[in-house]
């Protein structure tokens, strides 16, 4: 991975983050991220989500840099990359950080009541792909040469 890429990775995640973070707010769960650092408050948990969307961002530009060059490969590669992290985060890390017991989102009931949750992660994940594959292609071509005289 090269610094563009990974300066592409923050970029695509903050993008994501910020519709994720706003569906978030809209649904009242921002107080909840809060939570997890003990701040309750909405602020905290968008300023929480915006921190953890950048560097989830730097993670997929490391993982999957080179794979992901194709605007169908980003919306793919994108969409499974948030249902991973709806599985790390929600079902997996958030419940550990708020003092329940290790896999105790890991049901049918509890995967259910998060749907809306999954779909932000998707939405998430689609804007990570189609921005990075974006901004890759856009500076990865060469600059056209034009002289100073024909300007």
């Amino acid at each position: 991975m090269n610094t563009t890429q990974f300066k592409n990775g923050v970029i695509g995640g903050l993008a994501g983050g910020m519709v994720f973070g706003m569906m978030m707010g809209m649904m009242g769960m921002l107080t909840m991220i809060g939570k997890m650092v003990g701040q309750p408050s909405a602020v905290v948990g968008f300023m929480v989500h915006m921190v953890n969307s950048a560097i989830i961002g730097i993670i997929f530009a490391f993982v999957f840099g080179k794979i992901v060059s194709e605007m169908k490969t980003g919306v793919a590669y994108g969409m499974g990359y948030g249902i991973i992290w709806w599985i790390l985060g929600p079902l997996t890390m958030m419940p550990l950080m708020m003092g329940m017991p290790f896999g105790s989102n890991w049901n049918f009931a509890a995967m259910t009541n998060m749907m809306p949750s999954l779909m932000g992660h998707i939405i998430y994940g689609v804007i990570l792909g189609v921005v990075f594959v974006i901004l890759n292609n856009r500076l990865s071509k060469k600059a056209p040469n034009v002289s100073p005289s024909k300007i």
